[in-house]
C-alpha cells in the first residue's frame, strides 16, 4: 500500500486535488493531505500543489517549516508540483520586483505583461490567463501516457515558469507567446494548468503519476 501526500501549506484548492486523486490511485492506496514535513518525507509519491502569489506561497511554506520536505521528495521520490507548486521550483519571480523561490532549476517566473496581444489576430489578451488551452507535449513522458498531444487542460495564472535549460520543458501553450507549461527531469514533473479541473485529461495524468515509479522516459 502506497501513501500519497498533498502537501498542504494553507494555498491552493486541496479539497478538488484531493478528491481527484481518490478518484484514481490503485485500490488500497491513501491519499493524505498534510502540512506535516515528517508527513511528506513518509510518503511514497508526493503533490505540491497551490495557487496565488509567491511571495504569500514562499512565506507559507517557510512558517509551516515545509523547505526542507519539499525538496526533499523533490530529490528521492514520485513528485508533481501544480501551477504555483510549478513556479516555486524556479530561482525566481518578477513578482512585486522580485521573489527568491526554492531554485530547484534555474529559472525565472515571468509575468504575461499588462495586455499581451494574440499573435494571429491581433487581439489584446485579458490577463490573468484562464480558461482552456491546448498543451503541446514537447518530449515523451511517462506522464503524458494516454493523453493525446494538445489535450486541452484548464489554466488560471498571471505568471508563467521560465526555466534556463530548455531540456527541462515537457509541454508548452500559446497565451500571446508560448511558454513553458510542464517541466520535468528525473522523478520530477510539474504542470502549470491544474488537471484535477480538467476532465479527461487531467485525470488521466493523475492516474499515470499514483502509477508512476520516477523513472523518466
Amino acid at each position: 500500500m502506497a501513501v500519497l501526500a498533498v502537501i498542504d501549506y494553507g494555498m491552493g484548492n486541496l479539497r478538488s486535488v484531493a478528491n481527484a486523486l481518490l478518484r484514481v490511485v490503485p485500490a488500497g492506496d491513501r491519499v493524505v493531505v498534510t502540512s506535516s514535513p515528517e508527513a511528506v518525507r513518509a510518503a511514497d509519491r508526493v503533490v505540491f500543489p497551490g495557487q496565488g502569489a509567491a511571495r504569500d506561497c514562499m512565506r507559507e511554506i517557510v512558517g509551516h517549516g515545509l523547505v526542507d520536505a519539499v525538496l526533499e521528495a523533490a530529490a528521492n521520490r514520485p513528485f508533481i508540483g501544480i501551477c504555483m507548486g510549478m513556479q516555486v521550483l524556479l530561482e525566481n519571480s518578477e513578482e512585486n520586483g522580485g521573489i527568491p523561490l526554492l531554485g530547484l532549476y534555474p529559472g525565472t517566473v515571468r509575468y504575461f505583461g499588462v495586455s499581451p496581444r494574440d499573435p494571429h489576430g491581433g487581439e489584446r489578451l485579458k490577463i490573468p490567463h484562464m480558461g482552456w488551452n491546448e498543451l503541446q507535449q514537447s518530449r515523451p513522458h511517462p506522464l503524458w501516457q494516454g493523453i493525446p498531444d494538445r489535450a486541452r487542460f484548464y489554466f488560471v495564472h498571471s505568471y508563467y515558469a521560465a526555466p534556463a535549460d530548455a531540456r527541462l520543458v515537457t509541454g508548452t501553450a500559446g497565451y500571446g507567446i508560448d511558454f513553458c507549461a510542464a517541466l520535468g527531469r528525473d522523478n520530477v514533473f510539474a504542470i502549470q494548468c491544474h488537471p484535477e479541473k480538467s476532465d479527461r485529461a487531467g485525470l488521466q495524468l493523475l492516474h499515470n503519476f499514483a502509477r508512476w515509479d520516477g523513472e523518466p522516459a
